[in-house]
């Protein structure tokens, strides 16, 4: 006696389906463990920076032992000391506070006579140029404190505007450029890092100290909520096609 046609179809399909639902099922637990994983990292990431920050400022040069080692010095409190060169200044666009304008990258140079890129803070967009705002220009050896932050390598994302090295607008943050363009050609010369300084006022009120960003949202556990509450749905409604499937066969 042949085979049914009809019930040879049913099966095929009863097993392409249950092969479908575990592939999604373990793909489901796949994502929630990643988000898991991603949780604990940024909790971590999260407890460092707290305790980095809390922290009082230290030595350039314990800084640059920290770089060194690990490559890693963002928001360590830090003390510098050294001369503005503000001919040199580079500008990033930003926004402070609802307003549009730059944060003035300024090179100082060290007693070493080497270049350490310090974001002085926020200037509005029509105090890009230097001479709208004279009084902030300070001259002379100067001591400041900061967070040290690290450098990037390449551009953040694919939707970041290039840099604009003929007006002077950066977008993102390349140290190299800044520093070409600055006028300092020996990349050993210049501390692979920045310096943000703090919210100490500025001659003139400007530029605005005080714009490191720290936030660092963590809005992984929702993640790993919806990842594995979706395999647990899944999870049921598979054991009731089960149920329903083994009913006709009890009949």
């Amino acid at each position: 006696m042949s085979p049914n046609p009809v019930t040879s179809y049913s099966a095929v399909m009863r097993i392409i389906f249950i092969a479908a639902t575990i592939a999604v099922f373990m793909a489901l637990l796949a994502l929630g463990t990643w988000q898991l994983y991603r949780m604990q990292w940024k909790e971590a990431l999260i407890a460092s920076i707290e305790t980095r920050i809390a922290t009082e400022p230290v030595a350039l040069g314990k800084i640059e032992q920290i770089y060194s080692r690990t490559g890693d010095v963002d928001y360590w409190p830090v003390n510098v000391s050294g001369v503005f060169e503000h001919a040199n200044e580079r500008h990033f666009f930003a926004t402070h506070k609802g307003f549009s304008g730059y944060y003035i990258y300024t090179p100082l140079r060290l007693a070493d006579d080497r270049i350490l890129f310090v974001n002085r803070g926020f200037v509005p967009f029509d105090r890009k140029e230097a001479k709208t705002r004279m009084d902030g220009q300070v001259t002379g050896h100067i001591t400041l404190s900061g967070l040290a932050r690290n450098r990037l390598d390449k551009k953040p994302s694919w939707a970041v505007p290039d840099n604009d090295l003929e007006n002077n607008t950066y977008y993102w943050k390349d140290i190299d450029d800044m520093a070409r363009q600055g006028g300092y050609d020996d990349p050993s010369r210049v501390l692979p890092f920045f310096v943000d300084a703090d919210d100490a006022p500025n001659p003139g009120h400007l530029p605005f100290g005080g714009v490191t960003i720290i936030a660092m949202p963590n809005n992984h556990l929702q993640y790993v909520i919806t990842w594995y509450g979706l395999a647990a749905a899944l999870a049921g409604v598979f054991a009731v096609w089960l149920r329903r499937q083994q009913r006709p066969t009890r009949q």
